[in-house]
C-alpha cells in the first residue's frame, strides 16, 4: 500500500485538510470498516504533516533567533555593567576630591574665625622697615591667593561630582534596563525552546500515527478487495436486472422534462469513476450524493412505476422507478441508503411523491441519499438532469 500524497497546499488550512478527509470517506464507502478507519486516519496524518513540518521549521527558526538575542542581549548587559562600574568609580573618585577640597575650605573657614585676619594685621604691623613691609604684603598677598584658590578647586571639584553623579545614574538605569532585556530574552528562549520540542513531538506522533494506520490498512487489503470485486458484480447485476425489466416494459415515452430535486440537502459526492489511492482500485461511484439529516423525506423525481423496493448490499435499503423511455431506451431513477422504504413494487408514484427516509445504511459513512439517472440500467451523471440549482 502507498500512502497517498498531501491533498492541500497551504498547510495551515485545516477547511482543505477537512475536505481531503471528506474525499477519502466518500472513496472507501464499500471498504471494510477497519479499513476506512486506517485510512481516514492516515489521510487526515498525511494531510496534517506539512503543517507539523512547517510548525518544527518555525519553531527551529525561532529558538535560533531567540538564543541569539538573548545572547547579544546578554553581552550588553555586561557591556553596561562594566560601564556602570566605571563611571561608578569615577563618581567615587570625584566626590573623594570634593570632600578633601571641602575639608582644605572648612579648615581656611575655620582659621579665619579664630582671628587669623588679625594675625595678618600684626604681621604688616611688626615690619622694620618699607622692604620688610613689601616681603610681608607680597607674603599676605600669596596666602591669600593659595586660599581663593582652595575655594575654586572646591567649586569646581563640587561640579565635577555632580556631573560624575549624573552620568552614575544615567549608567545603573541603562544596565538595569539591560539587564532587563537580557532576562526578557531568556525566558523568550526558554519559551521557544519549550515550542520547538512541542512542535518535534506532535510530528513523531502524527508519524508514529501515519505507521500505524498504514499497517492496519495493509492488513486489510485482501478484505477490501474482495468488497470492491461485491461492489462490481452487483452493480452489474443492477444493470441487468433494470435492463430485464426495460425489456418487459411498454414503449411509454417519459415526458416529464427537468427531474425534481429528490431531496433538500447538499451535494456531498459527485458522479463518476473513483480512484482509491490506499488499495489502487477504480471504482465506478454510480450516482451523486445528498448529505441530509436521518429521516428527511425522499421524493420521487418523476412520476413513474416503482420496478425495484429492497435490500441491495452496497446500497441498503435501495429503490428504483421506472419513468418511460427516452430515445428509446427505458429510463430509470434509483435512490439508496434508505433509513425507510415508503412504496411497493408495482406501486405507481407522483412527481414529489415521499417514496422514503435518508439514512445510511449499506455500504455508506454517513446519512445521505445515493441518488441515479439510469438507462436501460446503465448509470449516467444526474447532475445532466437535475435544475442547475440543486433546489
Amino acid at each position: 500500500m502507498v500512502a497517498p500524497t498531501p491533498a492541500f497546499a497551504d498547510p495551515g488550512d485545516a477547511a482543505s485538510a477537512a475536505k481531503a478527509v471528506d474525499r477519502a470517506s466518500a472513496v472507501l464507502e464499500n471498504a471494510t470498516e477497519q479499513a476506512r478507519v486506517a485510512a481516514l486516519r492516515l489521510e487526515a496524518a498525511t494531510n496534517a504533516m506539512p503543517a507539523a513540518e512547517l510548525r518544527v521549521a518555525t519553531s527551529r527558526g525561532t529558538l535560533a533567533a531567540a538564543i541569539t538575542a538573548a545572547n547579544t542581549a546578554g553581552r550588553q548587559a555586561n557591556a553596561a555593567r562594566i560601564a556602570y562600574a566605571k563611571v561608578a568609580g569615577d563618581y567615587q573618585r570625584a566626590q573623594d576630591q570634593f570632600e578633601d577640597a571641602r575639608g582644605r575650605v572648612d579648615q581656611i573657614a575655620q582659621a579665619s574665625y579664630m582671628g587669623s585676619t588679625f594675625s595678618r594685621i600684626n604681621v604688616l604691623v611688626d615690619a622694620t622697615g618699607p622692604a620688610d613691609l613689601m616681603d610681608r604684603l607680597s607674603l599676605i598677598d600669596q596666602l591669600m591667593h593659595a586660599q581663593q584658590r582652595e575655594v575654586d578647586r572646591l567649586i569646581d571639584t563640587r561640579r565635577v561630582a555632580r556631573s560624575a553623579q549624573d552620568q552614575a545614574g544615567l549608567a545603573k538605569r541603562q544596565a538595569e534596563d539591560a539587564e532587563a532585556l537580557a532576562q526578557g530574552k531568556l525566558l523568550a528562549a526558554k519559551d521557544a525552546q519549550t515550542a520547538a520540542v512541542s512542535a518535534k513531538a506532535a510530528l513523531a506522533q502524527l508519524v508514529a500515527t501515519r505507521q500505524a494506520a498504514l499497517r492496519l490498512a495493509n492488513a486489510q487489503r485482501a478484505a477490501v478487495l474482495a468488497r470492491y470485486r461485491q461492489a462490481v458484480a452487483e452493480e452489474q447485476r443492477i444493470r441487468a436486472a433494470l435492463r430485464g425489466w426495460a425489456v418487459k416494459s411498454g414503449d411509454g415515452r417519459y415526458d416529464g422534462g427537468q427531474l425534481l430535486m429528490p431531496v433538500h440537502g447538499w451535494k456531498s459526492s459527485d458522479f463518476g469513476e473513483r480512484y482509491d489511492p490506499y488499495y489502487r482500485v477504480w471504482q465506478l461511484h454510480a450516482g451523486t450524493d445528498f448529505a441530509a439529516p436521518r429521516g428527511t423525506p425522499i421524493r420521487a423525481a418523476a412520476a413513474g412505476h416503482v420496478i425495484r423496493a429492497g435490500w441491495s448490499d452496497g446500497y441498503g435499503n435501495y429503490t428504483c422507478i421506472d419513468h418511460g423511455r427516452v430515445d428509446g431506451d427505458a429510463f430509470e431513477t434509483c435512490y439508496g441508503h434508505q433509513s425507510a422504504i415508503l412504496v411497493s413494487v408495482g406501486e405507481y408514484v407522483q412527481r414529489g411523491e415521499v417514496i422514503g427516509r435518508v439514512g445510511t445504511t449499506g455500504a455508506s459513512t454517513g446519512n445521505h441519499l445515493h441518488f441515479e439517472t439510469r438507462f436501460n440500467g446503465v448509470p449516467r451523471n444526474p447532475l445532466q438532469y437535475l435544475p442547475n440549482c440543486l433546489c
